[in-house]
């Protein structure tokens, strides 16, 4: 057996430790291949583990200043969340019942939960290592797309910022809101046009219409088809000024891959898409 795996094998030890603590009491053994799953992409926990044991048998001869005692200060913080992550986790899997131990096993979930992990321990916040619970747990018991749509949506979480992820569920909570409502439901009046925060604004609803989360509103044919929209010709002379970061009339909804996003990752905004 290989150092690393060894390193895996101690932390998968402690992990188990404290979910024999919880509620968690079934499916033990579909419980220990999602934490192995999740353990084993994090890089560093193989070596907080060996290095909290070897601080122990040495802890006579360790000053309490030293580099690794604030090392693992530091990473006994994350430790700790990480842990409470998979112990909610796991209560949530245990509660799917039997008929999906199959799926939780599967290289392919499994597969799903290391990515989602890597992206859980560089999240910068609360909220978005909640959103990666979020979808580990749904993408278990929902099939509203496929594997693929759902390793797009780690990549996403990883990709985007938490203002990003603002403005996705301000558009879910009004559907047809323009730029101006928009910024109105997040932050009150506008700005100037020329600040750093209207730049930063139009930042954001171009991130996230060229990638494919939100876009205009418009209307459709019967079999779903977009219609293009007529041109209005205006015979006034035209406006000296540009269009507003703040525009108050092309009002913007979540694409449906969108909607799917908010549902997997965001449960506090949806319990069901389109509910």
């Amino acid at each position: 057996m290989s150092g690393s795996d060894s390193q895996e094998d101690k932390a998968l030890v402690a992990i188990k430790a404290a979910l024999d603590k919880t509620s968690v009491s079934t499916k033990r053994k579909v419980v220990e291949k999602f934490v192995l799953a999740a353990l084993g992409s994090i890089p560093w926990v193989g070596g907080f583990v060996s290095a909290a044991a070897s601080l122990k048998v040495d802890q006579r001869n360790t000053e309490k200043d030293s580099l690794q005692t604030k090392w693992l200060e530091e990473h006994s913080k994350k430790m700790n969340q990480l842990m409470g992550a998979l112990t909610e986790v796991a209560a949530r899997l245990d509660n799917l019942g039997d008929t999906l131990d199959e799926r939780i096993q599967s290289d392919e979930y499994l597969g799903l939960v290391r990515s989602a992990f890597r992206t859980w321990d560089r999240a910068e916040t609360e909220d978005k290592r909640r959103y990666v619970a979020n979808l580990v747990s749904n993408a278990a018991g929902t099939r509203l797309c496929s594997d693929d749509i759902v390793g797009l949506f780690i990549d996403w979480l990883g990709l985007y910022h938490e203002t990003h992820f603002a403005v996705m569920r301000e558009i879910y909570r009004n559907p047809g809101a323009t730029r101006f409502e928009i910024w109105e439901g997040l932050y009150g009046a506008p700005t100037r046009e020329d600040s750093a925060e209207a730049d930063l604004y139009k930042l954001l609803i171009r991130d996230l219409s060229t990638g494919g989360v939100i876009r205009q509103e418009r209307e459709t044919t019967t079999d779903g088809r977009f219609l293009r929209k007529r041109p209005v010709r205006n015979r006034k002379l035209s406006n000296s000024t540009m269009e507003s970061a703040f525009e108050d009339s092309k009002p913007y909804v979540l694409t449906e891959l969108g909607k799917q996003f908010v549902h997997y990752t965001m449960n506090e905004v949806v319990s069901r898409v389109g509910s």
